[in-house]
């Protein structure tokens, strides 16, 4: 299974036949490897996880062949993912998803196929209320035990309102970025490059911020 060690791969098999319904598209973009040191493993991660269930169509575009489409999703850096079920979703990779965050993409996978989220009810209305572009930058890396918790509450914010766009950054494929918003611990938050907060929040506190940014929106 090369990159994915082959009992991880039967678990993941088994998750994916006990808890998807409908079919995934995860469309990713890359480049050459001179522009994109982890673009090949990052295509290799995908296509092991399409082999091991048929519900899981990937979609790969080369970046600057495919500028429409790297447009249309909001794509402008690569290895790139994005996740959809019935309808594709703002849910964004940039950085090969390996690590801890590996577990981010397949719960990801999961809810996409799913059509639903596991926030709470409180947490779900509080989000759908946003009624104004939010973006939401999560940093990690590959390390980090409590990046997934982050990733994961910033994409479910995502699939519950279309107007949030939550990208996980890896915060060492992308030095500048990092730089450029001050990483020096993961997870580093960053909400409408207005709002920023270092730490795994509780949903709910995660949700005030988001909701603090878009009113200053």
């Amino acid at each position: 299974m090369g990159l994915i060690k082959e009992e991880d791969a039967k678990a993941v098999k088994e998750m994916f036949a006990r808890e998807m319904d409908v079919n995934v598209n995860v469309v990713a973009f890359y480049d050459g490897k001179d522009n994109c040191q982890y673009c090949s493993e990052t295509m290799e991660i995908l296509d092991t996880l399409a082999k091991l269930d048929s519900r899981i169509k990937v979609t790969k575009y080369n970046i600057k062949a495919a500028k429409k489409e790297a447009k249309f999703m909001g794509v402008n850096k690569v290895p790139a993912i994005v996740i959809g079920g019935a309808k594709m979703y703002n849910v964004h990779y940039y950085g090969i998803p390996a690590g801890y965050e590996f577990s981010s993409l397949i719960e990801d996978i999961i809810d996409a196929s799913k059509g639903r989220t596991s926030l709470s009810e409180s947490t779900k209305n509080a989000i759908r209320k946003i009624n104004k572009p939010v973006d939401i930058k999560v940093f990690v890396t590959p390390t980090c035990p409590y990046c997934p918790k982050a990733v994961r509450v910033a994409h479910q914010f995502a699939m519950e309102n279309q107007l949030i766009t939550s990208s996980m950054i890896e915060a060492q494929e992308f030095m500048e970025l990092s730089e450029k918003y001050g990483v020096m611990g993961v997870p580093k938050v960053v909400i409408n490059d207005s709002v920023s907060f270092e730490g795994a929040y509780p949903e709910d506190v995660f949700a005030k911020y988001v909701i603090d940014a878009a009113s200053k929106a």
